[in-house]
């Protein structure tokens, strides 16, 4: 049994331990206040010194359950105040703190705190000493470690299976709700048949990713561009269709680096470990012939007492110094960093495309172990740079935070000479002329100081090779130059910094739009614009992205559409990155929703199953209509683009129309105008009602800011300078007359009064179908209402059935 016993606290390497038996009291030592001005010792409550103590052996440790020693001086007479019992909540507070708790036998026995992170190295150090003696015992650090894993052995028997299961999805611990999970998880299939990709040079845990996220087949621009990128090691420069798949173009060529990239590194390291042995062997002569001295020393010490026969005192202890522990930790610190560079760099115009970008690369890496990070506005940057402090090989990032970043003088950003891959994702968008001064000066730091030869370069784009024709006056000029698709590529080249011959490959047709999107045309004034997007809207539910030109008629259109219950969800540049966020993984859950947006979400953004885009106005370019059309007809699905053409949009459509080289004129969608009556009926209540409202919060925040300003200049403010917050106030205040209470709560009944109306509008159903009751039983049975047409036809059916009739009627004549 004492075998047993034993054997339950006996260190892993079975070496016998040095403890100290308190024989003394404890006595305060008084510290320097200015110690604490360097706030290094902001975690220090007080110092004691013990003089009067005894080294004792380990051999017996833990035999009897020992009490812990109070802070608080122990009476003179020994009277033994028992334990109090710790609560689970208080244990739970202790394993954070990162120290284990070591008891003894013997109440006099000092107790050892230990840092968890410390804990090993402390092993290592301590390893090789025996000493011998008989007395008191005082518990050593590896038998309380021993004694925990103990205690939780049973707990991690049942957890072994479970880990062992999930190794292999490194990053894939915590499901992050978003809207690419719909894409990414679209499959059932997660042993899909990918051997149409081992041609392609993949890696195999790249190939086990694709095979669990059932892509079988890969599209036409990741075949023509992954052997080039892999094999060859080349720079590519890749035009395809929205929705093509350009991501994983880019994303495996750079997984497959850094995996290289690991392998060499690997294969270093163990060259000089073997270099190393023979250090390490001198290292383990001098650790012994320390032990050697110690045990030496110590037998002194143990001979001294016993001749005097009173207690041996010395006014210091020998202890294992910190100096060594921090050492160590500098040493591993500069190692990982040496060993973990950053290695690859994706660029995106917006930062909603960077998560994307990020969810994808995480996706693809799944059972590779490599660590990425997003680093763009509107977020902390502090988490950003605790991020960035674990050292992930993959960064993904918008211009402005990563410029900042780099300014700061970030450790894994100050060094990007081993960077092996840069990615510029729409790449056209990001070099324009006064966009992202940030990148450009970016890119001059990397093709300068932080340049590497062996870097390889990624350019993507849906419109990379598209070209505007330039017109005659500006063509007649000396220095004007005919830009091409071969100029425009080299100057993208030039301004990139890609000086070598890379792989350019362009799978964009001439209309630069996809095959399956059908695009429409509505022409009408500019205040009809209303009245066919909510007509739209309410015939042809699903989910919809209406594009406008401005922040301010985004938010016009987002109150208006509230007012009429269709439960709009805005996003513009003004708004909160988690607010966008939010809105973005609310769009992509509902079936039926409408997303107003300007153009940050044109590029890029992989929404599933977008069925419809509306341009409520006509884009200023022909890349951003391309784009916008984009977030449709994506991966062989089938989508619909309506124009709202006015007046004032009549130049940017022609532009486009003839940058695109259209063929035929874009079809008219068709309108019902036996509907639009009821329609104007309720958008011109709603906008009265958001025109009053509009100005009833105008007014709030004039009054909040007046009253502000007045409490802290400490005066009273007088009633004339306050809005009632309406049209006719302000009309009365520019006459200089005023509103009285009356007039106020006439208006206030008004608008309650066309809120209630709306309402009663709203109730009724728009699109009726109305029976003929003239021959109710012609056809022998009766004539029953039909359901609503919005629930039986899609838009795409309605225009397919249109461009039919167009076809009968052109062969008939």
């Amino acid at each position: 049994m004492k075998a047993k016993k034993e054997r339950k606290f006996r260190t892993s390497f079975k070496l016998k331990r040095k403890g100290i038996e308190v024989l003394g009291k404890w006595k305060t030592v008084k510290i320097d206040p200015n110690l604490f001005a360097d706030e290094q010792f902001g975690d220090i409550v007080c110092l004691e010194e013990l003089t009067e103590y005894k080294l004792v052996s380990s051999s017996k440790a833990g035999k009897v359950q020992g009490k812990k020693r109070k802070v608080d001086n122990v009476s003179e007479e020994g009277n033994e105040e028992e334990e109090p019992v710790t609560s689970p909540k208080k244990r739970k507070k202790q394993k954070d703190l990162g120290t284990r708790m070591v008891t003894s036998s013997d109440p006099n026995v000092i107790e050892v705190d230990v840092p968890a992170d410390k804990e090993d190295k402390c092993e290592e150090l301590v390893k090789g000493e025996n000493c011998e003696d008989h007395g008191h015992v005082a518990e050593s650090v590896s038998g309380a470690k021993n004694a925990l894993k103990k205690r939780k052995k049973k707990g991690v028997k049942q957890k072994a299976p479970q880990t062992q299961e999930t190794l292999p999805s490194v990053n894939t611990s915590k499901k992050v709700k978003n809207w690419t999970t719909k894409v990414l998880s679209a499959s059932t299939d997660h042993k899909a048949d990918v051997s149409a990709w081992k041609d392609l040079f993949v890696p195999r845990p790249v190939l086990k990713a694709l095979s669990y996220l059932g892509f079988s087949a890969p599209t036409p621009i990741q075949a023509l561009a992954l052997p080039s990128a892999i094999r060859d090691n080349m720079d590519v420069l890749g035009a395809a269709e929205t929705g093509s798949g350009k991501t994983l173009a880019f994303a495996i060529p750079m997984i497959h680096s850094v995996l290289e990239w690991q392998k060499s590194n690997s294969l270093m390291s163990r060259n000089d470990s073997d270099a190393k042995e023979s250090h390490e062997d001198d290292d383990e002569t001098r650790w012994g012939n320390e032990d050697e001295t110690e045990e030496l020393t110590h037998q002194q010490v143990e001979d001294s007492r016993d001749e005097d026969g009173a207690p041996f005192t010395t006014g210091h202890v020998k202890v294992l110094k910190n100096n060594e522990f921090d050492s160590m930790d500098k040493m591993h610190t500069l190692g990982s960093r040496r060993k973990r560079p950053l290695l690859g760099l994706v660029l995106t115009p917006t930062r909603e495309l960077a998560v994307q970008v990020k969810h994808h690369i995480d996706a693809v890496a799944r059972f590779t172990g490599i660590k990425t990070a997003i680093l763009v506005g509107g977020m902390a940057a502090q988490k950003q740079e605790r991020v960035l402090n674990r050292k992930p090989e993959i960064v993904i990032a918008t211009p402005g935070r990563l410029w900042e970043l780099i300014k700061e003088r970030h450790p894994h950003l100050s060094n990007l000479r081993q960077l092996r891959c840069l990615v510029i994702d729409e790449a056209d968008r990001m070099v324009e002329r006064g966009h992202f001064l940030e990148l450009s000066q970016l890119l001059e730091m990397l093709n300068d100081s932080q340049y590497n030869p062996q870097r390889q370069t990624f350019v993507f784009s849906a419109t990379l090779t598209l070209v505007h024709q330039v017109p005659t006056r500006i063509l007649q000029k000396k220095n004007a130059k005919k830009i091409d698709k071969k100029t425009k590529l080299e100057m993208l080249m030039e301004k990139v910094g890609i000086k070598g011959k890379p792989k350019v490959i362009d799978l964009t047709r001439k209309e630069a739009t996809v095959e399956t999107l059908t695009e429409t045309r509505i022409h009408c004034d500019t205040n009809e614009k209303d009245y066919y997007l909510y007509y739209f809207l309410l015939q042809y539910p699903g989910r919809t992205m209406v594009f406008a030109n401005s922040i301010d008629c985004i938010k016009r259109l987002s109150s208006l559409l509230t007012i009429l219950n269709c439960d709009p969800l805005p996003l513009h540049a003004n708004m909160h990155q988690k607010q966008r966020l939010k809105n973005l993984e609310r769009f992509a859950e509902r079936e039926t929703c409408v997303l107003l947006t300007t153009d940050v979400a044109a590029r890029g953004l992989d929404i599933p199953n977008v069925q419809h885009v509306i341009h409520y106005q006509v884009p200023r370019t022909s890349e951003l209509y391309v784009h916008r059309s984009g977030r449709t007809a994506r991966a062989a699905h089938e989508g619909l683009s309506l124009l709202l053409i006015g007046p004032d949009d009549l130049i940017n459509f022609r532009k486009i129309y003839k940058t695109l080289e259209k063929s035929e004129e874009l079809p008219f969608f068709p309108v019902e105008t036996k509907y639009m009556t009821s329609v104007k009926e309720r958008m011109n209540l709603a906008r009265q009602i958001e025109k009053a409202e509009f100005f009833n919060s105008r007014a709030k925040q004039h009054n909040s800011w007046l009253q502000q300003a007045a409490e802290a200049l400490e005066i009273d403010l007088d009633d004339d300078f306050l809005f009632c917050g309406n049209v006719l106030y302000l009309w009365f205040v520019s006459q200089g007359g005023k509103a009285t209470e009356q007039e106020e709560s006439q208006k206030q009944k008004m608008l309650k009064g066309m809120k209630k109306q709306l309402k009663h509008m709203l109730s009724q159903p728009l699109f009726k179908v109305l029976m003929k009751t003239k021959y109710p039983t012609q056809s022998g049975k009766l004539l029953l209402p039909q359901p609503s047409v919005s629930n039986s036809e899609s838009a795409l059916g309605t225009i397919s059935k249109q461009q039919a009739k167009k076809k009968k009627s052109i062969k008939l004549n």
